[in-house]
């Protein structure tokens, strides 16, 4: 890395005063010390007492595994923080496979309840109360769930077809620098960023823009947390180029996911992220949940034994294909139904469709008064806002699991429910003339 990082800008006072506890240093020390090495230290149970003798995981193309003897042992038993050792050595050999990002002995890998988690842990790291956060505009919204308690200052930056705008970025970077140097608060530490089928719009940021929002980031000293859940849900001819591997400074901080791809109920994701900063991550998880289902991880590390790097992704890619065909029939239903009613992008992967509803400024109360009488249920596009208080007109809908005859109906259910909600303001419109001219 290029540049010398002062990491200890980033993490805030209370992240700062976390130490690490003795007993899990030693759990660490354990699972990488010698063989004939004898610990009476560890205040763990005995695997002698588990009453499970073996697991057995069948796959649906037939093949199957088990997870017995001394592996079971270690599924059921307590283990470093960072996690499972043996699926640490796999998620890292498969981190540099996909990124090969620059200067790779200068990161850290750790193993987490799913991208979620890490987010959880590294925006509580960074921000303080009335700090502020550079988001994309719309974004995910469990991220505004994380930093609510905060009190922090969202800035959304406004996105176009191929994610946010670099000049906006800028823009809104030169605001908070003006604003500080008057002695109004702090610039910004963090951005925050979903580029790959983004959660809620569907869109991907290109290579070359991801290397303009970087340069910017180097430029203002802000970290990049690139969480990338639907890194290979995309639809496109070809595989996404991260921020991670961009990254010639150490200013990312990668979250990937298996929820999406695997299993979201195994809870399964990891952080990537310069040493320093992982460092912290990893105390701070310790001292909550001590470490990430150990099962888990197990599972998955045999699927990398099983399937290969390769095998991992060729997966992937027909999960991808899967919701490929369900992106493309929901977009013929709202050929079908929402054409001149609605104005739409087609994702560029993922599982969602961000659309506008044309003549109604407000969605709100439509989904979620009048909507959810007609039995639909559709995500009112406030959820996803910087602000979340301002009206909105745009509507997310999921396409991942409901059935194909049931999307088709839900469309042409809001077809009705739009013409009927023009209708009711039109009514407003006609009533409030009425009134003016009364008086």
């Amino acid at each position: 890395m290029s540049t010398t990082i002062d990491y200890s800008y980033f993490i805030n006072a209370k992240s700062a005063r976390r130490r690490p506890a003795l007993t899990r240093e030693i759990t660490k020390r354990q699972y990488g010390g010698p063989k004939e090495q004898i610990s009476l230290a560890e205040g763990v149970p005995n695997e002698i007492t588990f009453p499970f003798e073996s697991i057995t995981v069948k796959l649906k193309d037939g093949s199957k595994f088990d997870i017995v003897g001394q592996e079971l042992a270690s599924a059921l038993q307590y283990i470093p923080t960072q996690g499972y050792p043996a699926l640490v050595k796999s998620v890292k050999s498969f981190t540099q496979d996909v990124h090969n990002p620059p200067d790779w002995d200068k990161y850290e890998t750790l193993v987490t309840n799913g991208s979620q988690d890490g987010m959880s842990r590294v925006l509580e790291m960074v921000l303080e109360e009335n700090d502020s956060m550079l988001v994309q505009n719309p974004y995910y919204a469990g991220t505004e769930a994380i930093i609510k308690p905060l009190n922090v200052n969202v800035i959304g930056i406004d996105e176009d077809e191929f994610g946010i705008v670099p000049q906006k970025l800028i823009d809104a970077l030169e605001n908070c620098k003006k604003y500080t140097e008057e002695g109004g608060g702090k610039m910004p530490k963090i951005i925050y960023l979903n580029p790959t089928a983004s959660n809620p719009s569907g869109r991907t940021i290109p290579t070359e823009r991801k290397k303009e929002i970087y340069r910017i980031c180097c430029q203002y000293n802000i970290l990049i947390l690139e969480d990338d859940a639907y890194y290979f849900l995309h639809f496109l001819n070809e595989q996404p180029v991260s921020f991670l591997s961009l990254d010639t400074e150490g200013r990312v901080i990668r979250l990937d996911s298996m929820s999406k791809v695997l299993s979201s109920g195994l809870r399964l994701g990891w952080v990537t992220g310069p040493k320093r900063l992982i460092q912290n991550i990893e105390i701070h998880i310790s001292s909550c949940i001590l470490h990430s289902s150990v099962l888990s991880q197990v599972i998955l590390q045999n699927l990398f034994e099983k399937w290969g790097n390769s095998g991992l992704l060729a997966y992937f890619s027909r999960v991808a294909s899967f919701y490929k065909v369900r992106r493309d029939y929901t977009v013929s239903c709202m050929e079908k139904h929402l054409k001149g009613l609605c104005e739409w992008e087609l994702p560029s992967g993922g599982m969602f469709i961000w659309f506008k509803v044309l003549g109604v400024s407000d969605v709100y109360d439509m989904l979620l008064t009048r909507g959810l009488k007609k039995h639909i249920t559709f995500i009112p596009g406030q959820n996803y806002m910087a602000d979340p208080t301002a009206a909105c007109s745009y509507v997310r809908a999921s396409y991942s699991k409901v059935g194909l005859k049931q999307i088709d109906k839900a469309m042409q259910i809001l077809a009705e429910l739009i013409r009927e909600e023009h209708l009711l303001l039109r009514r407003k419109l006609d009533s409030l003339d009425d009134e003016i001219i009364i008086r």
